[in-house]
């Protein structure tokens, strides 16, 4: 059973005060994009336990194959969920979303393979009960499932789907060197210590370019409060989206918490411009250019 599932860009993130569990409250419109994720998952003789075989595509040699893969634990959850024992299964992962960006891929992945899984061992959750558990797996893998484009709250996981129209173009710049999570979001409470940081709310002016499907006003308003850390961590991630609004992109933006640069663009001609722009700067590994709204996760082949 194969499944596939999108990766995401943050068109809004909204980030409040660190709580005293150590989670930052966030207001969050996530975005899906085309770039996708695929798992495929095969029942394994009893006694095989879990396998990661194969991983293919992007920066396939920097994916874990064993139990810190989001996989393999998705696998784990999603036995305990059914009663099931082992569980024996070997797993397949093709991977269109660039690694440790930003944009999701190993939520994606997580989602993917709680999809192939159901199917795969005719479980029969519905997509609440998936959600559910998901979200012990991580905060993002909830939207990974639904796709579209959706407001989080909390911690991303309280999900909304939001109304639009039409498709956006995007060009994704990724970076020659990753950002830790952790340490973007300790920049972001050195940033803000002794201030009075509002609770997270979404934006009205993201919604309404959503809506109309206007990718200017949308370019306008896109924000993300973990760009500024970000660039104090990497301040050369400053020229790269310099360079892309200079080529013609509408806007820019650190995409979650880094180091992924991106770039909302008109169509596709301004899109291979932004991409030939960047394709030469020292602190852009790769291009990648996508459309959203993408579909969230779903089954794509089977086999018996």
């Amino acid at each position: 059973m194969t499944a596939s599932a999108p990766g995401k860009v943050n068109i809004q993130l909204s980030v409040g005060a660190v709580r005293p569990d150590g989670f930052h409250p966030l207001a969050s419109v996530f975005h899906a994009v085309d770039l996708l994720e695929e798992v495929t998952v095969t029942s394994g003789e009893p006694g095989s336990g879990i396998r990661i075989d194969q991983v293919t595509g992007l920066q396939a040699e920097e994916v874990p194959r064993d139990g810190t893969n989001l996989v393999w634990r998705a696998a784990l959850r999603l036995a305990q969920e059914l009663g099931r024992p082992g569980p024996d299964v070997s797993i397949s992962i093709h991977k269109g979303v660039p690694v440790a960006g930003g944009m999701a891929g190993g939520s994606a992945d997580c989602a993917a393979a709680l999809v192939a899984l159901n199917e795969l061992w005719e479980a029969g959750l519905e997509r609440d009960d998936l959600a559910r558990v998901a979200l012990d797996l991580g905060s993002d893998v909830p939207f990974s499932l639904m796709g579209g484009t959706a407001l989080g709250l909390g911690r991303g996981e309280r999900l909304s789907p939001l109304m639009v129209r039409g498709t956006f173009h995007w060009v994704f710049a990724t970076a020659t060197r990753g950002l830790s999570t952790p340490a973007v979001y300790a920049a972001f409470d050195r940033l803000v210590a002794g201030r009075v940081v509002p609770e997270p709310t979404a934006d009205a002016a993201v919604g309404s370019a959503l809506i109309a499907g206007d990718p200017v006003a949308l370019g306008r308003v896109l924000h993300n409060d973990l760009q500024a850390p970000a660039l104090v961590l990497r301040p050369r991630l400053a020229d790269v989206l310099d360079a892309g609004i200079s080529a013609g992109a509408l806007g820019a933006l650190v995409s979650g918490s880094g180091p992924t640069v991106a770039f909302l663009v008109p169509d596709p001609v301004v899109s291979a411009g932004v991409a030939a722009a960047l394709a030469g700067h020292e602190d852009v590994r790769a291009c990648y250019a996508a459309t959203g709204p993408a579909p969230g996760a779903r089954v794509v082949a089977r086999s018996r």
